[in-house]
């Protein structure tokens, strides 16, 4: 599978990155767990394992087997497969591998796996895990491909938007199983109850559209994020990929087009 990228996670970042790797011609496996964790689900194509397929801007990903892949990339779509471990990789020989599970820490990448190898975030270290590694701190170097080194390390703050910072984001307060009383791309107003979770209320901390939060019946543990909210109000983002997901998959295609051409270079000879 010389055209096919492998991404490990689908979350919103995620799709960022396979959709501009699919717009250059790549065809694109998405690798996740059995209960995905991703809160911005209206642009998640991880979402797919719990809808069965699931359609974000001009993409179509479908959760399936192995023995499927071949035909829904076929078919113009993505495979979404459970496979935490990444044990596909070794089977398939992909061209690339995307570690975009941004789970702030390496959980299993390593050079090797595939010609390239791409890390997002904090945890990976280039070039002893992976080939390079972005950026993914928000700010003059969002993007940045480093060849030698780390992205910044994780501050467990959630940027500001509209003014708004770890207000916006919702914790669980027990653990159990949500129950949602309200859905993606609802505007709430601050104290309107979002969901239920081991017999307490979630309130809207703060007001504006309900930009992601986990499916109904997930089990939750205790200080899980869960939702978010975005004070701007602008519904239609909760379904659009954003601009910091725009800007890591050019960075991701990036990186994989340019170290493709250096593979490309090692292993022939130009004849005049």
């Amino acid at each position: 599978m010389r055209d096919i990228v492998i991404i490990r996670g689908g979350g919103d970042i995620a799709t960022g990155c396979v959709q501009a790797l699919r717009r250059a011609g790549f065809g694109v496996i998405v690798l996740e767990t059995g209960k995905p964790t991703a809160i911005r689900r209206g642009v998640s194509l991880s979402d797919a394992v719990y809808r069965g397929s699931v359609t974000v801007e001009d993409m179509t990903a479908i959760f399936c087997e192995r023995k499927d892949i071949e035909r829904i990339l076929a078919e113009g779509n993505i495979p979404v497969l459970t496979d935490p471990r990444a044990e596909t990789v070794s089977a398939l020989k992909p061209f690339a591998l995307v570690d975009a599970i941004l789970a702030k820490r390496n959980t299993g990448t390593y050079k090797g796996m595939a010609r390239v190898t791409v890390g997002l975030g904090p945890g990976f270290a280039a070039p002893d895990d992976v080939d390079i590694v972005i950026e993914t701190m928000r700010g003059h170097d969002l993007g940045r491909l480093i060849t030698h080194g780390a992205a910044m390390a994780n501050t467990g703050i959630p940027t500001q938007v509209d003014g708004a910072g770890a207000e916006r984001v919702i914790y669980a307060p027990a653990a159990g199983a949500l129950t949602l009383m309200r859905e993606i791309g609802d505007t709430v107003g601050r104290g309107q109850i979002l969901a239920r979770v081991g017999g307490a209320d979630i309130p809207a901390p703060i007001s504006g559209v309900l930009r992601g939060i986990l499916p109904d019946g997930f089990e939750v543990r205790a200080g899980l994020k869960l939702a978010d909210i975005d004070p701007r109000g602008d519904r239609e983002s909760c379904f659009t990929i954003s601009d910091k997901a725009r800007c890591i998959g050019g960075a991701v295609l990036t990186a994989v087009m340019s170290l493709g051409r250096r593979h490309l270079f090692d292993n022939h000879t130009l004849k005049c």
